[in-house]
């Protein structure tokens, strides 16, 4: 050959395909997209908000509360921004969620539809609370922040302890015993962590971003604020694994006009 380079052995077209779509990114086959995005979008809003209120010099670098990095200008836009579309893709995420498991149980029965129908309101009420918490400031209106902040974070605890019931219910069909485990281990995660979490958040007795280690409460605050980080990402990395589940599932929209126009 030209140059000496060596020859290349040929691949049929349609095994070539094959090859090709084997090395594809799993983020990109069927729907996928959908909790990898959830995942990238999620993370982002807490890491950029806690960099920008690092930087500006609002909170403290080691621990804030996650509402903490989001509570004064210019960082409360963006907190606020991305949080409710954070909210949005959960809410998406869950109801695909929901049809995949309906449409498996529809061919394998193992869990109650109303079951299923239950993880799905859960999740939505979490992404209520969140949404809540996007939109009613840390300083500004902190009752309602704060009952927002608890809805969100016990709905989804909840959340992820049905969906962890559904994934062992459906093994070994439609769930692997890898996902059934690694859920598991962030549900126990969660757990663990939300319970110090809520524990010592009651026992703060004011509301407020700046802290120093000799004050009243910094204590409660610490522990506290270093569970809410457990409990956030343990979220964040339970969607994570449903990455596998939307793989196989095409998400289509269609439309269709009744009567004339």
């Amino acid at each position: 050959m030209p140059g000496g380079g060596e020859r290349q052995p040929l691949i049929p077209r349609g095994r070539r395909w094959r090859w090709q779509q084997h090395r594809m990114p799993c983020c990109t086959q069927g729907a996928a997209f959908v909790p990898t995005l959830l995942v990238i979008w999620s993370s982002a809003s807490f890491i950029i908000s806690y960099v920008i209120a690092v930087l500006e010099g609002h909170v403290e670098p080691l621990f804030p509360y996650i509402s903490d990095t989001g509570a004064k200008p210019p960082e409360s836009g963006i907190f606020g921004f991305m949080i409710n579309i954070s909210a949005f893709l959960g809410a998406v995420t869950m109801y695909a969620r929901y049809l995949i498991v309906k449409e498996q149980n529809e061919v394998t029965r193992f869990i109650s539809p109303c079951f299923n129908l239950l993880s799905l309101f859960v999740g939505w009420i979490g992404c209520v609370g969140m949404g809540i918490v996007a939109s009613f400031q840390e300083l500004t209106v902190p009752a309602v922040h704060d009952g927002g902040a608890l809805l969100a974070f016990m709905s989804g605890a909840l959340y992820i302890v049905l969906q962890t019931v559904i994934s062992y219910k459906s093994h070994p069909q439609w769930s692997s015993s890898c996902a059934c485990h690694t859920r598991l281990f962030f549900c126990i995660m969660t757990w663990v962590a939300i319970i110090p979490m809520i524990a010592c958040a009651s026992l703060v007795s004011i509301t407020k971003i700046e802290w120093n280690p000799g004050e009243k409460d910094y204590v409660f605050h610490f522990v506290s604020a270093i569970c809410e980080w457990v409990v956030a990402f343990s979220f964040v990395f339970f969607f994570l694994t449903f990455i596998g589940d939307f793989q196989g599932v095409t998400i289509r929209i269609s439309t269709e006009l009744h009567g004339n126009l």
